[in-house]
């Protein structure tokens, strides 16, 4: 007589619900076919290939205050695109990107604006920021097991010592930040001169201020 085939999963272990796994790869790597450069979407539902630290849903940042429901990452099609672009050539050198901040509603910048009126820190909500079409994002570098690249200072620090034309820093930090720098401007951005983690990207200037909010969803 045959032995009896046990199908059960050994005591102890977990079963895993395929379905649920198919579910889960299908968001990471959503393509763009279809979507208008202009729509905004999560960048981490196209790679799982960029690092996270957004000071603006927590406490830690220049404000002082948590401005955002949940750490998201949003932005413009042609945004994200151009980003993935940058990624996969600073992987090849083996570092990824780290985000601060992406886009950020319109209805948010008035807050920051509520705590912080001075548009040297914060820009005016009337008139808006790329920040707040799509278009810009506030970033650095890491390796790819997660360890930050030295650059000088903490983002938000306002100072001449975050400045590009700052040269009197270690070699270290200068080559760190040329490295940034060169990449993203070779795939569309550009910096401003007081900020070496801001970029913007050339193709998002003329875009609309938006004030698209995102859901927060704790089990994406």
């Amino acid at each position: 007589m045959p032995a009896k085939i046990n199908n059960e999963p050994p005591i102890g272990t977990t079963t895993i619900d395929s379905a649920k796994i198919d579910k889960v790869i299908e968001k990471k790597f959503r393509t763009f076919e279809g979507l208008a450069d202009t729509t905004f979407v999560r960048l981490a539902d196209f790679s799982d290939g960029f690092a996270y630290d957004m000071r603006y849903a927590t406490p830690n940042n220049f404000l002082k205050a948590k401005v955002y429901d949940c750490p998201e990452c949003y932005m413009r099609v042609k945004t994200a695109k151009a980003l993935l672009k940058a990624n996969d050539e600073f992987k090849a050198k083996g570092v990824k990107i780290k985000f601060f901040d992406c886009y950020r509603p319109n209805s948010v910048q008035y807050k920051m604006w509520e705590i912080v009126p001075n548009p040297q820190y914060v820009a005016n909500p009337v008139k808006g920021s790329i920040h707040n079409k799509g278009g810009a994002v506030d970033i650095s570098l890491v390796t790819l097991d997660g360890k930050s690249l030295d650059m000088g200072t903490d983002f938000d620090f306002f100072g001449k010592k975050a400045y590009h034309d700052n040269m009197d820093l270690p070699q270290n930090i200068l080559d760190n930040r040329k490295l940034l720098k060169e990449t993203m401007e070779k795939h569309g951005f550009w910096s401003i001169r007081t900020e070496w983690w801001h970029y913007n990207l050339s193709a998002g200037s003329n875009d609309k201020v938006a004030d698209f909010k995102w859901e927060c969803d704790t089990l994406k």
